[in-house]
């Protein structure tokens, strides 16, 4: 069963778009074919990520939700060049999703009412259009009413977040919301972690303030923090510390298991 993986955050500046992409690449160069939406309305960006030109994107999933194309219509192969040919072995790939290439799409959408079940269904059938095995979500920060949609059709809730009193307080609102929702599974990522903090301690005190799983403790890089233009780090800098932490943490359970809904237990 295709699964699909929300990215959540409290606050904007957690890193999180960049997580869901470079976590994508490495499910990819597991063999396993990858679909990423773009639903941070607030700042999405996964096309620039992944290099995607917007001359290049003739239909969204701003287009889809108002009727102008199918779901399947708004999905763009950006394996990356580099893993193309290794990958066609395997079958590994990626397709995006972005959301529309007009910025006043979204504030309007909101006003008018999104159509939660049509987006919700679209997601459903374009796993098995594209036979994905997972289906990755870069929700928009804070609490809303997508946020809290995407909370709910989702089987995994990725919850990212910083060593703040703010993160900490917003996030134990979203584990809270994602409960009393159902999700199946909850995991923590804990990003840009100051290299004074012990990686080891800070799992264990995450995971108690929380009661939930910890995926990773990633470590603070300028290398990233300083990122411009397109381009995927665990690609780039295939031997850093940072590639190394969530290259460990996409072979955990949290993603990696086959738990679903129907198997979650009461």
């Amino acid at each position: 069963m295709p699964k699909i993986v929300s990215f959540n955050a409290f606050r904007r500046g957690t890193g999180k778009s960049n997580l869901t992409a470079n976590i994508a690449t490495l499910l990819a160069q597991r063999g396993q074919r990858v679909g990423v939406v773009d639903l941070d309305e607030s700042a999405p960006s996964l096309h620039l990520i992944f290099g995607l030109p917007e001359r290049e994107v003739s239909s969204t999933l701003g287009d889809f939700l108002t009727g102008r194309c199918s779901m399947q219509e708004t999905a763009y192969d950006v394996t990356p060049k580099q893993l193309s040919g290794s990958l066609k072995r395997s079958g590994g790939c990626i397709f995006l999703i972005p959301l529309s290439m007009e910025p006043s799409w979204m504030p309007n959408a909101l006003r008018t009412g999104l159509d939660t079940e049509l987006l919700s269904s679209g997601m459903r059938g374009l796993t098995d259009a594209l036979a994905l095995d997972f289906l990755l979500i870069d929700s928009n920060s804070g609490i809303n009413e997508l946020s809290l949609t995407l909370l709910a059709m989702s089987d995994v809730a990725a919850i990212v977040l910083r060593l703040d009193k703010q993160d900490y307080q917003g996030t134990a609102v979203i584990v809270e919301l994602a409960r009393r929702l159902a999700v199946p599974r909850l995991a923590l990522i804990v990003n840009m972690t100051p290299p004074t903090f012990d990686p080891a301690a800070v799992r264990v005190k995450v995971a108690e303030t929380y009661g939930c799983e910890v995926a990773a403790v990633l470590p603070y890089s300028d290398l990233m923090a300083v990122r411009e233009g397109p381009g995927l780090f665990v690609l780039e800098h295939p031997d850093h510390p940072l590639t190394a932490a969530l290259r460990n943490a996409v072979n955990l359970p949290w993603i990696g298991s086959s738990l679903t809904r129907e198997s979650h237990p009461d």
